[in-house]
């Protein structure tokens, strides 16, 4: 128990020192995150649990969505392909397939990692 409060108390601070791109890179490692338990989920047949963390990686897309600065051309581009994931959420929560779910995941690896190398090149 103890062990969990501490894990509890880190992650916070995690959460309350990042800088905003740091805060964007962990939510994008907890969509990826969301993604897989839904797969295991799905695998072991436990409909509620995948459909939980189906709901939470689409409540991170629309967050990533609604939070576009549209003055930047570029936003026009993140809103075509956050749109089009969050249609292929629905369908991966509606039919429960594994196979939607990995290539919405693979999306979310490639984008996290572009954001990663944005960070990189910033410092």
């Amino acid at each position: 128990m103890a062990m969990m409060n501490a894990y509890a108390q880190y992650s916070n601070s995690r959460v309350l020192t990042a800088s905003p791109a740091e805060l964007v890179l962990m939510l994008y490692e907890g969509a990826i995150k969301f993604g897989n338990i839904a797969i295991s989920a799905i695998e072991q047949s436990d409909v509620p649990k995948a459909h939980n963390n189906i709901v939470k990686v689409q409540r991170i897309v629309d967050n990533f969505r609604a939070t576009l600065d549209m003055n930047y051309p570029v936003a026009e581009d993140f809103d075509r392909v956050y749109v089009y994931l969050q249609g292929r959420i629905i369908d991966a929560n509606l039919s429960k397939d594994i196979t939607i779910l990995e290539e919405i995941i693979t999306h979310l690896r490639s984008m996290r990692d572009t954001w990663k190398e944005v960070m990189r090149q910033g410092r």
